[in-house]
């Protein structure tokens, strides 16, 4: 399968980002895309609203279906996901993309940052995919697809920011359960992870990191696409890299996804 025509994806945090590029990328395909994120009123602060990327998947070919989701809370995750099905007549595949970050140790993080991170990385990842599962079942080729890291004991990894770095291998902790778990079921269960920093609201986050040092979100789009037209039953269970999974499909050439082509490129957390 190299389409994902006719598809429907739930996707979490896809109102700007990430997220949004892998609903765009779909909606080329001829995709329905459910946008599930909390932003329905416009921020000054940070662009897109559910609202204009519902527009925005229209524009590029596919259906949408914009539905302000806090998947903190797991009674409207579970009437996102029965609204969701109820429109498209199903869900194929499940992209828990939202994330919550603050790189700060110890001292620096407030236990109202530690507990957003988990409810929304951990806890939400593993909410959205129950909510979505009776329907992944019915689903004939179903996919679940975590922007997670490759999981790593690695102090290095923890030392600068122990709460963010085990929400965030909390995400990839459930990959390795719910592969296991899922495989009787067909249902696959991956994560990606980007090589290099991406261009996003999120690298404001990262202390000495410029724009032109990254690339943009459509090579994470490009990837998530790979992945999610294989055939569930063969692939389950990998940490993904986008830049490996892209070498996979024959491409060499990545300077179209620089944000400043020739610029040096910043590796992302949690890759040596």
């Amino acid at each position: 399968m190299s389409t994902l025509a006719g598809k429907t994806l739930f996707i979490t945090g896809a109102s700007r980002g990430i997220g949004l590029a892998i609903a765009l990328r779909a909606a080329r395909d001829g995709a329905n895309v459910v946008i599930a994120a909390k932003s329905g009123v416009a921020n000054p602060r940070l662009p897109g609203t559910i609202h204009t990327a519902a527009a925005e998947v229209e524009a590029a070919g596919g259906k949408a279906l914009a539905l302000k989701c806090d998947i903190r809370d797991e009674a409207g995750v579970q009437a996102a996901a029965a609204q969701a099905a109820e429109r498209f007549g199903g869900i194929d595949i499940v992209v828990n993309n939202a994330s919550a970050i603050w790189l700060a140790g110890v001292e620096g993080t407030p236990m109202k940052r530690f507990d957003l991170m988990h409810q929304v990385n951990t806890r939400g990842t593993f909410v959205v995919t129950q909510a979505c599962l009776p329907y992944l079942k019915q689903a004939a080729n179903p996919h679940v697809l975590m922007l997670s890291p490759p999981p790593s004991v690695d102090p290095k990894w923890f030392a600068p920011h122990t709460a963010y770095t085990i929400a965030k291998m909390g995400m990839s902790l459930c990959v390795l359960g719910m592969a296991a778990e899922f495989a009787p079921l067909g249902v696959a269960v991956n994560a990606l992870w980007p090589r290099t920093v991406i261009a996003t609201a999120a690298i404001a986050m990262i202390d000495g990191v410029r724009a032109e040092q990254c690339r943009r979100p459509e090579i994470v789009a490009d990837a998530a696409h790979a992945i999610l037209t294989r055939a569930a039953r063969d692939y389950s269970g990998h940490f993904a890299i986008d830049e490996d999974v892209l070498r996979e499909t024959g491409m060499t050439d990545f300077d179209a996804y620089a944000v400043a082509p020739g610029s040096p490129l910043l590796p992302d957390l949690f890759l040596d």
